[in-house]
């Protein structure tokens, strides 16, 4: 059966079509078909002016357009949408909704930072790695970054926190913000197996690309820190050639660093596996468990 999800980022939209398969008696296999991703950027209007303009509420409506012929092509029997940080924040995110609604008869639903940390959780990376240690997802994106704790075989803590990547571009994350991030990895991790990190979003994917380790190999806490001074080092123009980096990849993606370093400093955390894996995947694997 082929299934669709689509999520509506601060940064960008993504649509991940996939063939699931049941086989006897074993899980479920997901093979993707198609991932897109659309820079719609929603996050810069929103996090200043509190809402998403004329001119990107269109982007956005050509996107899921876009998206319904691709899903039409590809025979997608199920499909889940879901918004986060910039709908949650943008005042006319209603409005949207209903004109999308009406004009590809996509339900998009707006959820809460605390769903979306559950949802990329809903990979179940963790469960496959050693019992040794003790796991934290760092989901970071243009709004917000989920945080999910994984500890003695179980799901202990998920939260969401307003530090994302735009927000920060933009100087709109507040100093207690962070404060209240800090004290919450520390007391969460304190007293645990040694904490790995899990890290997902497009950033820490791209890093992970640039930084040609083989699938599986996690990356050090130092490297994150190299390739953070080295990438903050340049002028964007710069980073977009010397890294081969997209205009809407090349300023976020400092920022993120600074995200994944901070949250892994005060977890103790010195390494990062990053299965590249992100919010659609979540979605894909828990709209089948609803599907059976």
């Amino acid at each position: 059966m082929r299934i669709a999800a689509i999520d509506i980022g601060s940064n960008a939209a993504r649509l991940l079509i996939t063939e699931v398969r049941e086989e006897t008696r074993n899980e479920p296999v997901f093979s993707k078909l198609n991932l897109i991703r659309v820079p719609l950027r929603l996050g810069f209007d929103v996090f200043d002016q509190g809402l998403i303009p004329k001119q990107k509420i269109g982007m956005m409506l050509q996107t899921m357009k876009a998206f319904k012929h691709l899903m039409n092509a590809y025979e997608v029997k199920h499909v889940i949408a879901c918004a986060t940080s910039a709908m949650r924040d943008a005042k006319n995110s209603d409005d949207i909704i209903r004109k999308v609604k009406l004009e590809t008869d996509i339900s998009i639903e707006v959820i809460s930072g605390d769903r979306e940390a559950g949802l990329v959780f809903e990979n179940h990376i963790a469960e496959t790695l050693d019992k040794d240690h003790s796991y934290m997802y760092i989901d970071v994106g243009g709004g917000s970054t989920e945080l999910s704790f994984f500890g003695n075989g179980r799901l202990t803590f998920k939260e969401s926190f307003n530090i994302g990547t735009i927000r920060l571009l933009q100087d709109a994350v507040h100093e207690k913000t962070w404060e209240v991030m800090k004290e919450i990895i520390k007391t969460v991790t304190k007293g645990q197996k040694e904490v790995m990190a899990i890290g997902s979003g497009g950033n820490i994917n791209k890093v992970f690309s640039l930084s040609k380790r083989k699938e599986g190999k996690p990356l050090s806490l130092d490297l994150l820190k190299d390739y953070h001074r080295e990438l903050s080092s340049v002028t964007l123009e710069e980073r977009m050639r010397l890294y081969n980096l997209r205009p809407d990849r090349a300023d976020v993606i400092v920022p993120a660093l600074h995200i994944y370093i901070n949250a892994m400093r005060w977890a103790g955390a010195n390494e990062m596996y990053v299965p590249k894996i992100g919010l659609v995947d979540g979605l894909v694997r828990h709209l089948w468990d609803e599907i059976k």
